[in-house]
């Protein structure tokens, strides 16, 4: 069946502005005809989009969509139980305009964010395409082991967490196997500490020289790129060296080290909007009430170092992919990194590229991320011009995925399917 979307400001995920005003044509999946006044096929449905922005889909390159901002209980659900959780997730991170989804750990010891994963490619369940790394690769106390924060009785037991735990190069050349086995597209691992993690520091490196290298060679050597959760300076210099294709958070990198990365060729998805946002509120007393203490405390000792990378990134030449951490704050909010890239001094075409043409060119996903004939027709559109009031992102009102409709401009009497 074809699809006329006419009458809209079409955007093609690559120019520095709008095209203007055009008519794009959908037939079986793809985008076949962008151009003015396009004639409608017989029996083509027409979507009147005048008075709105026509978009590729939105990616989000860092989600954790079992995952939800109580972490601790989401460590105690069972993969089923966390997979039918996220299921209503999924459908609201698609009708917020992201056809395209990495998820970057779930909680889940199991595979289940794998079956999630091939639901949505079979259609099963209304989602994102999903790109998984299953868990996350850690040292022992490093980022991913939360055994620290349950009784010392219980610190016998792997947390679910922990049991992706490796050190020393052969254990972590069998848990990437592990990973890549159970079906993971990316190894995503823990170079430094973290702010939520109970054992650990974000600028301390927690996985040598040595091991980021064997951990990214044997995902290399199986067809796998490799990302690590990174804040430090030193553990981004490593992971860099390492070969990885990017760098996820990197909230603490100097200029020097963003050079080195855009030298490389290494991708940065910065997760600006929870992090600024924690950064900002420190001293809210309010905001932390029902948050744990060490995390304000880590919060406190580098929230200046936090404002201050935000501004080195805006005047960097490294290429920034759009990751939200969501999960970590509800998955509804994710449009939300959006207004705070801009914020933070990133122009509006820049971050509105990051969650279209660079994402696909990160993610590797040809067919995807720009407007033009031949592409997939994963198509987004929202009232008003977000190069001019980037908070248009947040209401987007038309979705399309595979050039099948999924959301539309509501008109009076007329539900969205």
């Amino acid at each position: 069946m074809a699809t006329l979307l006419t009458k809209g400001t079409v955007w093609d995920g690559v120019a520095d502005a709008p095209l203007g005003v055009r008519d794009v044509l959908v037939e079986d999946g793809r985008i076949t005809r962008v151009a003015e006044n396009i004639p409608p096929p017989d029996g083509a449905e027409v979507v009147d989009l005048s008075g709105r922005t026509v978009t590729p889909g939105f990616m989000d390159c860092h989600t954790h969509v079992t995952i939800t901002p109580d972490l601790m209980s989401s460590l105690l659900l069972s993969s089923a139980a966390g997979a039918l959780r996220a299921v209503p997730v999924l459908r609201t991170m698609l009708l917020n305009g992201f056809t395209t989804v990495r998820d970057l750990m779930s909680a889940d010891p199991g595979f289940g964010v794998v079956a999630l994963r091939d639901s949505v490619a079979q259609g099963v369940i209304d989602g994102p395409r999903m790109l998984v790394a299953p868990h996350l690769l850690s040292a022992r106390g490093g980022h991913g082991d939360f055994s620290a924060a349950v009784s010392p009785d219980l610190q016998r037991w792997p947390s679910p967490l922990e049991l992706a735990a490796a050190d020393g190069p052969d254990e972590i050349r069998t848990a990437v196997r592990r990973e890549i086995r159970g079906g993971a597209d990316w190894i995503k691992f823990g170079a430094t500490g973290g702010f939520s993690s109970p054992s650990d520091d974000p600028a301390h490196c927690t996985y040598t020289q040595e091991e980021m290298e064997v951990l990214v060679a044997t995902a290399r050597d199986l067809g796998r790129p490799a990302t690590p959760h990174c804040y430090g300076d030193e553990g981004v210099r490593r992971a860099v060296r390492a070969g990885v294709r990017s760098i996820d958070h990197g909230n603490l990198a100097s200029g020097d080290t963003l050079r080195m990365m855009a030298d490389e060729g290494v991708f940065l998805v910065p997760t600006q909007f929870t992090i600024t946002d924690d950064a900002r509120r420190v001293d809210d007393d309010a905001y932390w009430a029902d948050k744990p203490a060490g995390k304000r405390d880590k919060f406190r000792r580098y929230g200046r170092a936090l404002l201050d990378c935000a501004e080195h990134v805006a005047n960097s030449g490294v290429e920034i992919a759009f990751g939200t951490d969501a999960g970590m704050f509800p998955h509804a909010e994710n449009w939300r990194e959006f207004p705070a890239m801009v914020s933070n001094g990133i122009t509006p075409a820049r971050a509105l590229r990051a969650a279209t043409s660079v994402a696909a060119r990160m993610l590797g996903l040809d067919d995807l991320g720009v407007i033009a004939t031949g592409k997939v027709a994963d198509l987004i559109a929202m009232p008003g011009d977000p190069f001019t009031r980037i908070e248009v992102t947040g209401q987007v009102d038309f979705v399309m995925k595979e050039g099948r409709v999924y959301k539309r401009p509501q008109r009076e009497g007329q539900p969205n399917p």
